[in-house]
């Protein structure tokens, strides 16, 4: 699959992310996948153990408004594909094909909500395992035996950048053909305890304007937006005057 290196990382081009998926799981092709966007570029530049796990995942998604628009800037064409819409398109196909998903994430009783209210939406929808974010050593053992025990398909991860990649990475062993997906804060979502930004903000590259408005402490983490532009301005430079490494390869 072709890739763009954005700021020193790798982005996936395809124009149906859900196909890609779709035959991972029937391949039986374990993989991590990584939805990025300007906040988590930012984090690897000043995190290389971060870095290093979005490098060496399997697929990473252009989830964020700033990694699209900088990548249409460079003639790539490509569409936003939000994690969470991918999240849920894959656990629409999980039901719809047999396989089983397992949550992992939140705050306690949000994972249950979610698997509650996709039982009704998803009525053959098989979840083997439900865990919250919040666990601690012994009843991580617990957790561990579980999925290995269990072998689900997919895997959704909730535990917040960069925490829940670094959990993909070490515990992936345990399902070894399974679809590992780190869903940030969406169980919030799907639980209904928070709302998505309405769809012409989405459509229109603005989802972080309502995020801050909801959520105003999340002023300083919006900086990573303009400071992502600016690098990405850096590299664009840097590779005009033959010493930036963005390159496309095939």
């Amino acid at each position: 699959m072709p890739e763009f290196l954005v700021l020193g990382l790798p982005v996936h081009i395809s124009d149906n992310y859900l196909n890609c998926v779709q035959e991972k799981i029937q391949r039986r092709e374990g993989t991590h996948i990584v939805t990025i966007n300007s906040e988590m570029a930012m984090q690897a530049q000043n995190n290389a153990e971060l870095a290093s796990v979005i490098r060496a995942s399997e697929l990473v998604i252009p989830d964020g408004s700033g990694v699209v628009l900088f990548l249409r800037s460079q003639g790539i064409i490509v569409n936003r594909c939000p994690g969470i819409e991918l999240a849920e398109a894959v656990v629409k196909f999980a039901s719809e094909a047999g396989h089983q998903v397992f949550l992992i994430g939140g705050a306690p009783e949000i994972p249950k909500t979610v698997a509650s209210k996709w039982g009704e939406k998803f009525p053959n929808l098989e979840v083997v395992g439900i865990w919250d974010g919040y666990f601690n050593p012994e009843q991580e053992q617990k957790l561990c035996q579980e999925l290995q025990s269990s072998q689900p398909q997919i895997i959704l991860v909730g535990l917040g950048v960069p925490r829940q990649e670094f959990w993909i990475r070490d515990h992936r062993y345990l399902c070894p053909e399974a679809i590992w997906i780190g869903v940030g804060g969406s169980f919030d979502i799907w639980s209904g305890l928070k709302n998505r930004a309405p769809r012409w903000l989405r459509d229109h590259h603005l989802e972080w304007v309502y995020r801050l408005y909801k959520e105003p402490w999340r002023a300083r983490r919006m900086l990573a937006l303009p400071h992502f532009v600016l690098a990405v301005t850096w590299q664009v430079i840097s590779k005009l005057i033959g010493r930036g490494d963005a390159k496309t390869s095939v």
